[in-house]
């Protein structure tokens, strides 16, 4: 399963380390995810992961 916010879709992104020699190295920033209990939009509770973003923002609503 692929560690993907529910809500928003954000996922895993990934660059290049830039030090100042310039010598380049792949790297990724992954999503800070937390798994929660929701309801969907048909009433029925879920557990899934989420965004913090999505949960600050008040895209979801926790059960």
């Amino acid at each position: 399963m692929a560690r993907k916010c529910y809500i928003t879709g954000l996922g895993t992104i990934y660059g290049n380390n830039r030090p100042h020699s310039l010598k380049t190295s792949r790297r990724s920033w992954k999503a800070n995810l937390h798994k929660v209990r929701i309801k969907d939009k048909n009433g029925k509770i879920k557990r899934v992961y989420v965004s913090a973003r999505a949960l600050k923002s008040g895209l979801v609503e926790r059960v």
